[in-house]
């Protein structure tokens, strides 16, 4: 049966406190079936962790939930600003962990430079960097993405980004998520807790996540959600306003960059319209006048969205086995 009924951004709206209560029973029946006390939450300053580290007090109280900061020297100035503060306001245990020395060790800055290089030689110390993809609404030429240079003079360089040097870049900087998550396993582990996962619907969806990284929790409490209903559940779980109002950014590359120019194309707010629209058969012409767009730029994200749910598919496959194995848990 089809959509009915008159879309737009009241569509995505949920009963905040029936939501919690729900995700506050799952969480607690999942440590009591697998024996664990508590739950482990990486704080970034964003919504979607603060969302799930204030689901996981609600669920459990403040003395069951441990809270990591993880920045790098090149996190934004105000992460770890914005996470201590929730941590504050909820007034759980944390601890700050400084990463990096490992990111050093590992050669994340090195081979990520290293790439970089492949198409800008002249990059070196004093310059920053990101990547970013071209608005899918705007044209449907096929989507390449682009290295962004800031020379230590503050000049900004746009060239070309080739397939081997983008590939070296994301290997590289995927470091980051997988030292955070195997820091994240390591208190889990001293406290007996679980480790919870951050993604949004938005996020787990369409893969944007790193295997193994942030991609790997022992559950997922807001997977569920649009970003639009994260934000929803912040305001009645009491986040901070500061991080409320703080606009998604991926915290990954020497420049700011936002999620929309390093993935999505589309801010969160119109693409959760888009793909709620998609997932639950809106007539066209609605979801495109809800996220002010036009019909044929709403095609446009629709096959961005399957293209990107074909390519990140392998993200979310448990590891295959080749041969049967005897059950030995039922």
């Amino acid at each position: 049966m089809g959509f009915t009924g008159k879309f737009g951004p009241d569509s995505l709206r949920i009963d905040a406190e029936k939501e919690v209560a729900r995700i506050g029973e799952g969480i607690r029946n999942y440590l009591l079936h697998n024996k664990r006390k508590g739950a482990v939450v990486a704080v970034s300053g964003g919504i979607d962790s603060s969302v799930t580290a204030a689901l996981c007090v609600a669920a459990l109280g403040k003395e069951r939930v441990f809270a990591l900061h993880m920045p790098e020297r090149e996190s934004s100035s105000e992460t770890i600003q914005l996470s201590k503060s929730l941590t504050d306001s909820l007034g759980i245990a944390s601890v700050v962990e400084e990463i990096s020395p490992m990111l050093d060790a590992a050669g994340c800055y090195r081979r990520r430079d290293e790439a970089i290089r492949l198409d800008y030689p002249e990059f070196g110390p004093g310059y920053k960097a990101k990547i970013v993809l071209p608005s899918v609404v705007d044209s449907d030429s096929f989507r390449i993405y682009s290295l962004v240079i800031q020379t230590p003079a503050g000049r900004e360089i746009k060239v070309r980004c080739s397939t081997e040097a983008y590939l070296g870049i994301v290997a590289a900087t995927n470091f980051k998520q997988r030292v955070r998550k195997m820091m994240e396993y390591h208190h889990a582990d001293r406290l007996n807790y679980a480790v919870t996962g951050t993604p949004n619907r938005l996020e787990y969806d369409q893969g944007f996540f790193v295997k193994l990284g942030d991609g790997s929790a022992d559950f997922k409490p807001i997977a569920h959600l649009y970003k639009s209903q994260v934000y929803q559940l912040a305001e009645y779980l009491g986040v901070p306003a500061e991080i409320r109002k703080r606009p998604p950014t991926t915290d990954t590359y020497s420049l700011p960059q936002s999620q929309e120019e390093f993935y999505f194309s589309l801010p969160y707010d119109r693409m959760d319209l888009c793909l709620y629209g998609k997932n639950n058969g809106v007539p066209l012409d609605q979801v495109a006048a809800a996220a002010h767009l036009k019909e044929e730029q709403v095609v446009r994200v629709y096959r961005d969205i399957d293209q990107k749910r074909k390519t990140t598919e392998y993200l979310h496959r448990y590891p295959v086995l080749f041969a049967d194995v005897a059950e030995i848990h039922h």
